[in-house]
């Protein structure tokens, strides 16, 4: 078996065709950078067994571009983007695959990046990547590589977080900053010089959301405000429960940097993608008490009260503005910022 040039060799159709050339590329990058127990079975799926409870998949595709920013990667970004979905449910993140779409001519060194980005994000996570599959396709028909993540996890059988359980009184927390990703993805891509100051807030939530739910176990749901950011999450949250929501403006955490970027661009923070964060709704009377075990996590030490769930049969997100004035925060009406995840 021939040796990959991995310094300055590059993908080619025969490293998807399931013969030597895709033995190699498994056999020297992705079974040594993800090396574990079940991966080692070599087989088409993975056996393993699960902790008692409910369990719960995710499933997420990964175009973003460009493919590396400060604060991670398109490896990284799509084992932490899985990660927080199952999260997002109250889960315990069991496994991961990872299927991947290569374009022919992309360079070998960037792939080893990306997947040793991903083995370490996942170590970082200790939820193991156990199966996977590959396939290339001619130069020109993609954009370097596509990555799609799909996460098994268990939820306890006493937890039932979910988007249609926030009620009129309940208090809405958001875990820190929120704009950052976006930012970072927009400022590399038109070459605008902000990425020195701005880095992405990619990271796997997990270990936050089991301090949350262990300790105030009344949660109603939580959710990760991705792509159309905190606006879009909590426009959809609403319509699934059936209720209004009050922000204060004063009360949303935004880092400077990024404040004064989405100025110069003409952007709103509350529709820029975040990969980091995660929005909690709770019952009144126990906000004060998920604030301080959030901002007792190095994840959630930026967290805030930013508002409350209304009662109001047309569903609408309203926001109390620094000027004492009241806006809607309705719907991203386009695409604001395309491909940042």
């Amino acid at each position: 078996m021939s040796r990959l040039n991995f310094a300055n060799g590059r993908v080619e159709m025969v490293h998807g065709s399931g013969g030597r050339a895709m033995a190699e590329l498994i056999d020297q990058l992705f079974a040594p950078a993800f090396d574990n127990e079940w991966l080692a079975q070599g087989n088409d799926q993975a056996r393993f067994s699960l902790p008692t409870g409910k369990v719960v998949m995710a499933t997420d595709s990964h175009v973003v571009s460009p493919l590396f920013f400060p604060g991670g990667d398109i490896g990284s970004l799509s084992v932490h983007g899985t990660i927080n979905d199952l999260a997002m449910s109250g889960a315990t993140p069991c496994y991961l695959s990872a299927g991947f779409i290569l374009e022919e001519g992309f360079p070998l060194a960037d792939l080893k990046r990306i997947v040793y980005s991903m083995a370490q994000a996942s170590k970082q996570a200790d939820v193991p990547i156990v199966t996977g599959d590959t396939k290339v396709v001619e130069r020109g028909k993609g954009d370097g590589v596509f990555i799609t993540t799909t996460g098994i996890g268990v939820v306890p059988s006493h937890l039932a977080l979910s988007g249609d359980q926030a009620r009129p009184g309940d208090a809405i927390l958001l875990s820190g900053p929120i704009g950052d990703h976006g930012v970072t993805i927009l400022s590399l891509r038109e070459s605008l010089g902000f990425a020195s100051d701005i880095c992405s807030d990619s990271q796997a939530l997990h270990r936050l959301v089991a301090s949350m739910v262990e300790q105030v176990p009344e949660i109603r749901c939580m959710r990760d405000p991705t792509r159309g950011g905190l606006a879009n999450t909590l426009n959809e949250l609403a319509q699934q429960s059936g209720v209004g929501m009050q922000l204060q403006e004063r009360r949303i955490p935004v880092r400077e940097p990024v404040r004064a970027a989405c100025e110069f661009l003409g952007l709103d923070p509350l529709y820029v993608a975040n990969e980091g964060k995660l929005i909690a709704i709770c019952p009144a009377e126990k906000a004060e008490q998920l604030l301080a075990v959030m901002r007792d996590h190095p994840q959630g030490q930026g967290a805030a009260i930013i508002g409350q769930v209304v009662e109001d049969s047309h569903r609408f997100v309203q926001m109390e503005t620094l000027f004492g004035g009241n806006r809607m925060v309705d719907w991203l009406n386009g695409e604001q910022l395309p491909r940042i995840c």
